[in-house]
């Protein structure tokens, strides 16, 4: 390590030693946003809520929903090892939808800040035997502790964007600093292998994309039923993932193509608490908005259903058979996951800045699954297109599903590679006694 470089992360380890002291009123004021759990904020200082389970433990780490779910099946494999899961996230809504899906099955907790005290306060009572981080969250402090107390950090289903990419080359000694400490990277592509040896990482295997091996979303059957007995032989269209901006886009596009389709579009924000604003621009523009959260029915006055509750993606793509995925029309979107759509059956529409999945929409759009639209104008005759040739669409259907079929194996790869790691912590199972997650 360069002087630098220590000079950099030794700045780093004591800015957060400084800052600890005020970091529970920034998280009271994140909490009075929505952006924090008020009953669960001493969990971001590296208290726990629960006691540590006997036996070997591996700590998972995913940011959001996306990589939470994108995980779920290598934790159940490793319950099924009877390995301890202690998985953490970051967000309210990963927190609610760990809670739905996985409550008996692992034990959640919100991820520490990154400040020294709250990593070895947490890193004391978990005692993780394996830390396991999904994508691309790499956290200085945490990643130094784990580190010293050689508690192997390994990061799956890694990528690095061109954004992140070229911030860390910026500073290179850090990088190799830090991703040097990394004891494997399982990276999604080999652009991201590539990326992250650059960096400093070794070793650096490719696995593909695990999000391809998730399971379809799962949908509410009776809501479902409801709402296509309400909707009847009205077409749609969706808009969903959709970043600001993007939802006055689909507003325009609904406009475009109402008179002459009558169509009932379906607007899925990325983020849900963003609806209030959003409900209130469809109103100013003359349109009639159900949200589902309201349990609002669709009438045939209705112009857009508003999907502003968590963990319902399966039930809002199955209402149609075109998904614009969004993040995607604005330079920095870095694009939406268009997996979910193609594997219901969907016809993709997404915008050009797709880097975060750049290897994925090439995919589909190789087979015909997928469709790149440059602006409003482009998307609304996308849109109708595909509504009213219906060969067209069910051919992008079954083109992306196939698609997707393609593409799987990234689980088994990865966990074949994770097996030096965890068959010994398999075995040390068998010779210690259990406590069920959470107990």
């Amino acid at each position: 390590m360069t002087a630098l470089a220590r000079i950099g992360l030794a700045a780093y380890r004591w800015a957060g030693i400084i800052g600890y002291p005020a970091a529970g009123l920034v998280l009271r004021a994140r909490a009075m946003r929505g952006k924090e759990d008020r009953a669960r904020l001493s969990e971001r200082l590296g208290h726990a809520a629960f006691e540590r389970p006997h036996g070997p433990l591996v700590w998972v780490h995913a940011a959001s929903v996306g990589e939470m779910m994108a995980i779920t099946a290598l934790m159940r494999e490793l319950r099924r090892s009877q390995i301890n899961v202690l998985l953490t996230t970051g967000t309210v809504t990963s927190a609610e939808i760990a809670w739905q899906r996985l409550k008996n099955e692992v034990i959640h907790q919100f991820v520490p800040l990154d400040l020294g005290p709250a990593v070895r306060r947490f890193l004391d009572h978990w005692q993780p035997d394996l830390a396991i981080t999904v994508e691309s969250e790499i956290w200085p402090s945490t990643l130094m502790e784990l580190h010293q107390r050689q508690i192997p950090q390994i990061l799956v289903n890694a990528r690095l964007s061109d954004r992140s990419h070229a911030r860390w080359q910026r500073h290179p000694a850090v990088a190799q600093s830090l991703f040097s400490k990394l004891s494997l990277v399982v990276a999604q592509s080999d652009v991201d292998a590539e990326r992250f040896r650059d960096l400093g990482a070794w070793p650096v295997t490719v696995s593909g994309n695990i999000k391809v091996d998730t399971d379809a979303p799962p949908c509410d059957q009776a809501a479902l039923s409801t709402y296509e007995r309400q909707i009847g032989h009205r077409k749609t269209w969706a808009a969903i993932s959709t970043a600001e901006g993007e939802e006055k886009l689909a507003a325009m596009v609904h406009r475009a193509l109402r008179a002459s389709m009558g169509q009932l579009s379906i607007v899925v924000p990325r983020h849900p608490d963003r609806c209030d604003e959003i409900e209130t621009m469809l109103v100013a523009q003359g349109l009639t908005v159900a949200r589902r959260s309201r349990n609002d029915a669709v009438t045939p006055q209705t112009d857009i259903l508003l999907g502003d509750t968590i963990g319902e993606m399966g039930l809002y793509l199955r209402l149609t058979e075109i998904a614009f995925v969004g993040r995607s029309l604005y330079q920095g979107g870095g694009g939406g996951n268009p997996l979910e759509p193609a594997v219901l059956g969907c016809a993709v529409l997404a915008g050009p800045h797709v880097e975060n999945f750049r290897e994925t929409y090439q995919a589909l759009v190789r087979n015909g699954a997928a469709r790149m639209v440059r602006d409003a104008e482009m998307l609304a005759k996308g849109v109708h297109y595909l509504m009213n040739e219906h060969l067209v669409r069910h051919k992008m259907a079954d083109a992306g599903m196939e698609a997707v079929q393609q593409m799987r194996g990234a689980l088994t790869t990865t966990m074949k590679v994770l097996e030096p790691y965890t068959n010994p912590l398999t075995v040390k199972a068998r010779l210690e006694p259990q406590q069920a997650a959470g107990e």
